[in-house]
């Protein structure tokens, strides 16, 4: 006997209560990939009864999700800036947070054509974000992974972004000797002994992407300094961080000489991204 789509996420909504706090919503994302439908067709097809194999399947997912795996890795994908994004363990889930450094980005006066560096891109996110509103920029995202960069031209080839290329590199050690008018980067910045490592979706994404020495600022402090040098004059720098770092994120770019230092808050109301401008 096998349930109809209302019963379905009713009893995986109770399952999924005691390791989730959004248990309804991972079910309904659970069965919308076993049922590969869109939102819309929960609420059209409440009764409509699950066939034997997909019964297995979305149970099977409840499960995974009881341990505590993400639901972005159980389906594969995750969507980001309105984009279906491929996931894996190799590099950060997409966070809705980031869309405030991208929104922001967006914001800026910068010219038509614009040369726009992606620090530590992971899934490629902000880079084919900024592609996807902003055709004529010329983006590249680079990441030290190699999985990572492979997973970043996988969604790009998927969506079919042109302005957008992927290249290995730590940090800049492959930037070829150019200046950019924007510099975007969500690096690791949470410290070692964060509490938060051991909770949550954080637990079965990379170590190395999410934390840094120096209290989360060593690669933070990296990258403003060593983005003077690949800055035009006037160019934009903007780092997403801790909702804690940011009077230190401000205090080192004007340290380092910067002017026109912002932080920017996110949804939440938590100070998110910081940027400043390398002056002329």
């Amino acid at each position: 006997m096998t349930d109809t789509i209302e019963s379905a996420v009713s009893n995986a909504t109770l399952q999924l209560q005691s390791s989730s706090d959004s248990a309804k919503l991972d079910a309904q994302v659970l069965l919308l990939d076993v049922l590969q439908k869109p939102r819309s067709y929960l609420f059209s097809w409440p009764e409509k009864k699950l066939t034997q194999q997909q019964q297995q399947l979305f149970e099977s997912y409840c499960q995974r999700r009881l341990t505590g795996e993400p639901v972005a890795h159980i389906t594969g994908t995750r969507e980001f800036w309105s984009l279906p994004l491929q996931v894996n363990p190799t590099t950060l889930i997409p966070r809705p947070d980031t869309e405030t450094l991208v929104e922001y980005a967006l914001s800026l006066s910068l010219p038509e054509a614009a040369k726009v560096l992606d620090l530590g891109t992971g899934t490629g996110a902000i880079a084919l974000a900024l592609a996807s509103e902003m055709p004529r920029w010329q983006i590249t995202g680079v990441d030290r992974v190699a999985d990572a960069v492979a997973l970043a031209n996988t969604n790009k080839q998927r969506l079919g972004f042109i302005n957008v290329d992927f290249v290995q590199s730590d940090w800049f050690s492959q930037v070829t000797a150019q200046h950019f008018e924007l510099i975007v980067s969500n690096p690791p910045y949470i410290e070692y002994d964060d509490i938060h490592l051991n909770q949550g979706d954080v637990r079965f994404e990379p170590f190395s992407a999410l934390v840094a020495d120096d209290d989360g600022m060593a690669d933070i402090k990296y990258i403003i300094t060593q983005a003077r040098n690949f800055l035009t004059s006037n160019g934009y720098l903007l780092i997403e961080h801790g909702y804690q770092q940011s009077a230190k994120v401000r205090s080192f770019f004007a340290q380092m000489a910067y002017t026109n230092i912002l932080t920017v808050k996110d949804l939440a109301n938590n100070d998110r991204v910081t940027l400043a401008q390398w002056p002329e």
